[in-house]
């Protein structure tokens, strides 16, 4: 149910996207609470099922990116924004290990049966204690890191996303 969901590992895939991303991309204007949202999407879209769909596909993220380029065509600042989206629900892909279902991942393209397994993040029972623990720890760390217990920097990344340009080393 997607009470379940939401109860069910949050904190790996806020702060793992977030970590990821920032590692890879190192960049203060990326907005990184589109990549979280795009991180909880398949899960917030599959999760009513209770099963892994059509949102733990690699087409899924696929497709969300070529309609996010298409329909910010010559408008920069948008897509910059809404290209974290699908960056979000690649990385939601990677961090559930959903490679790991064939039928699910290369759906259509390995068959149209996505088959009846569970949500990875409902599987995995009691295994997800120490991935939310994880996510935490994540999240502490970037607490640190970006100063964001000093209410300037903490409001600009909740209105705008972005972390401090001061801080990218």
């Amino acid at each position: 149910s997607l009470g379940a969901v939401r109860g069910r590992m949050l904190l790996w895939f806020v702060g793992m996207s977030f970590l990821a991303s920032w590692l890879v991309f190192r960049d203060p204007a990326l907005d990184y609470r589109v990549i979280v949202v795009g991180a909880l999407l398949p899960d917030l879209i599959d999760g009513p099922t209770g099963h892994a769909g059509v949102a733990h596909s690699l087409l899924f993220s696929a497709v969300l990116l070529g309609v996010v380029v298409l329909a910010t065509r010559g408008r920069r600042r948008l897509r910059r924004t809404l290209v974290a989206l699908p960056i979000g629900t690649f990385l939601h892909l990677f961090l559930d290990g959903v490679w790991s279902n064939r039928e699910v991942f290369l759906w259509p393209f390995a068959g149209t049966d996505l088959g009846d397994d569970r949500l990875p993040s409902l599987a995995r029972g009691l295994a997800d204690v120490p991935l939310e623990l994880a996510g935490a720890a994540v999240l502490v760390w970037a607490w640190h890191r970006f100063r964001l217990g000093e209410p300037d920097r903490r409001r600009t990344l909740l209105r705008t996303g972005h972390l401090g340009r001061d801080l990218v080393s």
